[in-house]
Order: C-alpha cells, then sequence, then structure tokens
C-alpha cells in the first residue's frame, strides 16, 4: 500500500536523521517504526502521559494533588460504607 503523510517539517528532520543514522532509507523506517507502534502495548509511561500533562497544565502543587487523592479516596471509603460493604 502506498500512503502519503503529512507531518511537522521537525518530525520530518528527526524521521531522516534517523534514517541516516540506522542506515535506512526513510520510506523503510517510517513503515518499520508504525508497525512497531501498531503492534506493542502501551508502556506504563505511555498510558500516564495524558494525566501527567493535565496536572502539569492545572498547576497544582504536589501537596495540593495529594489532597485532591485523599479526598477522593475518603469519599470511595464512605460511599463504601453508606451502602454497607
Amino acid at each position: 500500500m502506498t500512503i502519503t503523510l503529512t507531518m511537522a517539517p521537525e518530525t520530518q528532520r528527526k524521521l531522516v536523521e534517523r534514517a541516516t543514522r540506522v542506515g535506512q532509507d526513510v520510506e523503510t523506517l517510517a513503515c518499520e517504526l508504525i508497525e512497531r507502534s501498531l503492534n506493542s502495548e502501551p508502556t506504563l509511561d505511555d498510558i500516564l502521559a495524558p494525566f501527567r500533562r493535565q496536572v502539569a497544565e492545572s498547576g497544582l502543587s504536589e501537596s495540593e494533588l495529594t489532597a485532591v487523592f485523599e479526598e477522593s479516596r475518603d469519599e470511595v471509603y464512605r460511599d463504601q460504607q453508606e451502602a454497607g460493604r
């Protein structure tokens, strides 16, 4: 299958640099990277990346974030106690 990809100039530059470094043509490397991405399970870092980004953007301090988690935990605990579990 032949496809055309539109990518940011910086991404294209990195792809060309890596292909040169590993001695492959750009098309072969791009295909391998796509296949590897599609065939691999996400890492913990992959899974947590959106959450980490949201935390960073929120501006919460570590103690404020801890308080949010503790409040949530306590709420779940109270709900379970009220439900008679």
